[in-house]
């Protein structure tokens, strides 16, 4: 069971926020053709159907999306999940293809617009702390820059360095891939993104990877509120 830790400069930082996180194992990520894929054919079909005829004013207006735009909108950066949603929404673009695990993160987080990082879960070391930046951590994106962090940024960090923020998503040395078998899922939740959104969310993903891995285990599933 992994170790979680919560720092109360997290809960004073975002006092209405939530993270959930979905530790999920046993799983064989390194198949192509799945179960999943009609089910992101679905999901697009469903969101075109739903989303028809809004404008990107229309989709910022949505409760989740207005909440993400606040909190993206102090970094002066915008929601990329939203960019998203409105490729394949309004422009017609599929859902990507990088490997099971990390599709079924990304079908489940279009259809509950909660933002939710994977890790490879046998590459992070404990303990896993939720916290927020003071502005003077250094972090190794995907891409391998590494940059200094802004201040008041959601994060998380392993015992090694920082593995992941909202702003600046993810890092170089935890990423889900096809070896992967044991996955971390955590949804970012700042304030005015409702408790049930993350449940949702969590739920999604678990089922979206149960589509082609029945045997899969979930080993721990649990949502972590400031107010707690």
């Amino acid at each position: 069971m992994f170790q979680i830790k919560i720092t109360d400069q997290w809960r004073c930082t975002f006092p209405e926020g939530h993270v959930g996180l979905l530790l999920i194992g046993n799983v064989d990520n390194s198949i192509h053709t799945t179960a999943l894929d009609q089910k992101k054919k679905e999901v697009e079909s469903n969101l075109r159907e739903k989303f028809a005829g809004f404008s990107r004013q229309d989709l910022v207006g949505l409760e989740i999306l207005k909440a993400y735009r606040n909190y993206y909108k102090k970094f002066k950066k915008t929601y990329h999940v939203q960019l998203q949603l409105e490729s394949v929404v309004q422009k017609g673009k599929s859902l990507p293809d990088v490997n099971p695990l990390v599709d079924a993160n990304f079908t489940a987080e279009l259809e509950t617009l909660v933002l939710t990082a994977g890790h490879d879960a046998d590459l992070l070391k404990v303990p896993i702390t939720i916290d927020a930046t003071q502005g003077n951590e250094e972090f190794i994106q995907m891409n391998g820059q590494i940059i200094t962090l802004k201040p008041n940024d959601m994060m998380m960090t392993d015992s090694q360095s920082v593995v992941c923020t909202i702003i600046y998503g993810q890092d170089k040395r935890t990423p889900i891939s096809p070896k992967t078998r044991r996955a971390l899922y955590v949804a970012y939740a700042p304030p005015g993104v409702p408790k049930e959104s993350v449940q949702q969310q969590l739920d999604s993903i678990r089922d979206n990877i149960v589509l082609f891995a029945p045997e899969a285990e979930v080993e721990m599933l649990e949502i972590f509120s400031a107010k707690e």
